[in-house]
């Protein structure tokens, strides 16, 4: 087993690689796959050009990582060859060996992927679904002869989420894929991982405004009682977020085993463009995309990971030689909020490890109309935890890796009940005309005040407000030189109730 990059001790390689996001050494990279904690290793398949750092020859790429925070990067795993591209999928643990790829004692890893078959294949034109598995812990792949597996002659039918249902009498494999420009997902279900039949259908609801991608379905328990589970299911599209572009959006409700039924569906068939912003969104920024969890995780957690990018302008951020990064790892949870349930979303990892001594703190602060920056508060690499009450400020926030009044916004505009993040200042923009945006998401005081844990990064910013009820995430090019914080208002005072910030790198 090679080990061919750290993204930490590879961090400093150049000026936009991340200290805290995954990136692959000097490649492209997009949707996260095959995401499964095995032998005491979170493993990270995901979609990789081995050949470059813009997307194509699509095969998974793989890193391993024990605490959520450093990954190695490892060979390609899964590799694309003369008759099909290998796309987006998930590995499962296969500790029974249901599907009789185990050898001896030794229980197999199996990958099921979507083939994108190409131009002079047996199957050309067509996208289906197949099987890979590993005997050796998830470094070496190996096709099943008898794939694909499951087909229905249809160019648009991907992205197989797979996991094990258990009945009560009995147990068996289900899987979630889409028919991607029919806003469908579809559920089958197999004894064996090779043999599956259609359980039932859902969609289309809510977002429609571009293809359906990467579906996940999973149990949670409501505010930690495991006596009340309700289940969640994802879907990405692309395009039609709520900012524009790329996003994911998920639905709460039941599956009994055959079917998802919705309870949090706002509009059944197409989407009504009036209420985009009454659906659920996994992340109100431009840059989280793709997301899936992991199988088999620790104590039952939910960690789910997106792609960090858009495919507006995907493949021409500012980056060499490697092009995306991953967001944080996220743990996911359903908590009863206001007469409704809320998905709440914090970091996975223990960042705590990464932090040096508190940089800088404030309690009781007045912010005066303008802008201030905070000295001793410059950092590119940082955790901020900040509360706010509002005043008489229309808006109010921080100015993130700033240089004097530019720099990038995190603000809140209390009269309009807004949380946003404007990048237009945030220092490259001119790669993509799209790129210089203003975004925003809904936001509810607590208390009067908000709050909000803000993660920078040399490329990025994660923001999680209200204690996880809403995360934004977006790309940011600033220069090196950009490392400082500031605060302002717009139209009169608010109040820093505490703040406190961490370097983390």
């Amino acid at each position: 087993m090679e080990t061919l990059t750290s993204t930490r001790t590879a961090a400093t390689a150049d000026s936009y690689r991340p200290a805290l996001h995954y990136t692959a050494k000097d490649t492209w990279l997009n949707d996260p796959n095959g995401l499964i904690f095995h032998d005491g290793l979170y493993h990270l398949y995901y979609q990789n050009n081995p050949l470059g750092n813009t997307w194509g020859n699509m095969s998974w790429g793989h890193a391993t990582s024990a605490d959520l925070l450093t990954w190695t990067e490892h060979p390609v795993a899964i590799a694309c060859d003369e008759d099909e591209d290998i796309f987006s999928g998930s590995v499962v643990y296969d500790r029974h060996n249901t599907s009789g790829f185990g050898s001896g004692s030794a229980a197999p890893l199996v990958a099921i992927y979507t083939s994108a078959f190409k131009t002079g294949s047996l199957h050309e034109g067509v996208q289906a679904q197949s099987l890979a598995y590993s005997l050796d812990g998830g470094y070496a792949w190996t096709k099943h002869a008898g794939n694909p597996v499951l087909s229905r002659g249809s160019a648009e039918f991907r992205d197989p989420k797979v996991f094990r249902y258990d009945g009560g009498t009995q147990g068996y494999w289900v899987m979630v894929a889409v028919e991607a420009t029919d806003f469908q997902v579809v559920l089958y279900k197999s004894e064996d991982l090779k043999n599956w039949e259609l359980l039932s259908t859902f969609g289309p609801a809510n977002a429609t405004g571009g293809v359906w991608e990467c579906p996940d379905l999973f149990p949670l328990p409501v505010d930690g009682d495991p006596e009340n589970l309700k289940w969640v299911l994802t879907v990405n599209l692309n395009p039609g977020g709520p900012n524009n572009g790329s996003a994911g959006q998920y639905f709460i409700g039941d599956f009994d085993g055959t079917t998802f039924t919705s309870a949090s569906t706002v509009t059944e068939g197409t989407q009504d463009p009036g209420r985009l912003g009454e659906y659920r969104w996994l992340d109100w920024g431009r840059d989280y995309y793709a997301a899936v969890s992991f199988g088999d995780a620790p104590g039952n957690r939910r960690l789910m990971v997106g792609w960090m990018n858009n495919w507006e302008y995907a493949n021409d951020i500012p980056t060499a030689p490697w092009r995306s990064p991953m967001s944080l790892v996220r743990e996911m949870s359903l908590q009863a909020k206001a007469g409704d349930l809320c998905l709440v979303q914090q970091p996975a990892g223990d960042l705590t490890v990464l932090a040096g001594p508190e940089s800088f703190s404030l309690s009781a602060e007045t912010i005066d109309a303008g802008v201030q920056v905070l000295a001793g508060a410059a950092g590119t690499v940082q955790r901020i935890d900040v509360s706010f009450t509002p005043g008489s400020a229309e808006e109010f926030g921080l100015i993130l890796r700033g240089d004097g009044t530019k720099g990038t916004r995190v603000g809140i505009r209390p009269g309009l009940a807004t949380l946003f993040v404007d990048r237009r200042e945030s220092g490259r923009t001119d790669f993509h005309p799209s790129f210089g945006s203003i975004d925003t998401a809904p936001i509810v005081a607590a208390n009067g005040c908000y709050h909000l844990t803000v993660f920078v990064d040399h490329c990025s910013v994660e923001v999680f407000a209200q204690d996880g009820q809403v995360t934004m995430t977006e790309l940011i090019f600033p220069a090196g030189t950009s490392n400082e914080l500031a605060v302002f208002a717009t139209g009169g005072t608010a109040t820093i109730n505490s703040m406190r910030v961490a370097q983390l790198a």
